[in-house]
């Protein structure tokens, strides 16, 4: 699970867990879903693997809409949720620079090595992109 901010700036990276899992549960499990409940109202713009959640966190997580119909939708419908998806996703796409910034670090793209020191790897990475991102401002102005 990763966190950026509206710029596209990494902020947050969690922990790898061994095996595979859906993205809701390990929110679930770090304890994001409470932290984001009780804490300050902020908008956090996800993607689909977290829908659910914002009926826990108060609509603080905004996921990609629903499909109502499963078969035969009206045309004016699959319009509809069309021009919902794009501007999702129009909205969301510095979060997808964010974290494709992290993902072009050879350590994490050809990653060879033993899964166990994976969450260390993503970790360490993560704190360089980080301080990159963070010299690369101009003067002044601060994250």
């Amino acid at each position: 699970m990763v966190l950026t901010d509206d710029e596209g700036r990494l902020l947050y990276c969690s922990p790898v867990r061994p095996g595979s899992c859906a993205d809701i549960a390990q929110a679930r499990q770090l304890g994001r879903v409470k932290l984001l409940a009780d804490g300050p109202f902020m908008e956090i713009l996800a993607d689909a693997g977290y829908q659910g959640m914002g009926a826990q966190t108060g609509g603080r997580v905004v996921t990609p809409p629903r499909r109502k119909f499963k078969k035969n939708a009206p045309a004016w419908y699959e319009e509809l949720h069309e021009l919902q998806r794009k501007a999702h996703a129009s909205r969301r796409i510095r979060v997808e620079h964010g974290i494709a910034h992290l993902k072009n670090w050879r350590a994490l793209a050809r990653h060879l090595g033993r899964h166990a020191h994976m969450s260390d790897i993503v970790q360490a990475v993560a704190g360089l992109l980080s301080h990159q991102q963070n010299a690369a401002l101009p003067r002044g102005v601060q994250a």
